[in-house]
């Protein structure tokens, strides 16, 4: 059996009196892709950036590799390094050019010589199809463009486990397969992923396990073809139901067009 990359156990998560998370418990394994799905509200995108120590938590625990990440430690900017993550918005700095944005962090951070760094960004960069982008600025680039840029910014970093956000939440549909295929590409990499999603399909082809989450707690989780064929619980199934319904009446509109 591979080797835990990440263990939450009885994770809680409280703004003011709401519970947002009760009581997560979670286990990740070397070069395991997990697909976290389940409806808005439900506390998929905190639970990533409780992961990620962006937000505390009020009860339980995070670990890294059997080391707690915990917000505020002093050991966490050491513990964050490890963990990639990318956002919705892309949050590349606009007044930089493509490839400053991606090496600034390995410069500044981890005190890599300037040539090297630049030389594994236009490797990185060549791996997502913008190998001649370097010098571009984000205003000149599409939001699939943007978002490619952010995902080769955290792996330049050499992340232990890659995180990602409803990266595609943001583009428009004829650029979010770019963006999903260079995430497929990484699972093939046997990249240890952690993902949030609406994209079903997507999720279907690059997970080796599906967790649903709703109120806050982990529903049901298990293997993709099993979950998706014949979810066990009453709320996975109606919340499929509903995808399965919204690509059914996709297809009349697109058949009476």
């Amino acid at each position: 059996m591979r080797d835990e990359v990440l263990t939450l156990r009885g994770v809680t998560k409280q703004f003011d009196d709401r519970t947002i998370l009760d009581g997560i418990d979670l286990t990740i394994r070397q070069g395991e892709v997990v697909v976290i799905i389940g409806p808005s509200g439900c506390g998929k995108s905190t639970l990533l950036r409780c992961i990620n120590a962006l937000e505390p938590i009020q009860g339980g625990e995070i670990l890294l590799k059997g080391e707690p990440v915990r917000a505020g430690a002093k050991d966490l900017p050491t513990i964050r390094r490890k963990i990639g993550m990318v956002f919705q918005s892309y949050d590349l700095f606009p007044h930089l050019t493509v490839m400053d944005n991606i090496t600034l962090a390995p410069r500044r951070v981890l005190g890599r010589d300037p040539r090297d760094a630049e030389r594994e960004a236009l490797e990185l960069l060549d791996r997502v199809g913008l190998a001649d982008r370097g010098k571009a600025y984000p205003r000149q680039l599409s939001g699939g463009q943007k978002q490619r840029v952010a995902i080769v910014r955290m792996l330049i970093m050499h992340p232990e486990i890659l995180l990602f956000d409803e990266v595609t939440a943001a583009l428009d549909p004829e650029m979010v397969r770019e963006v999903l295929d260079v995430m497929l590409e990484l699972a093939r990499q046997d990249r240890t992923m952690l993902i949030v999603t609406h994209e079903m399909a997507f999720a279907r082809a690059v997970a080796n396990r599906m967790i649903f989450m709703d109120g806050g707690q982990i529903v049901e989780e298990g293997a993709p073809g099993k979950f998706f064929a014949a979810p066990e619980t009453e709320r996975a199934r109606a919340f499929l139901n509903m995808f399965r319904f919204e690509e059914d009446d996709a297809v009349r509109k697109e058949r009476t067009a």
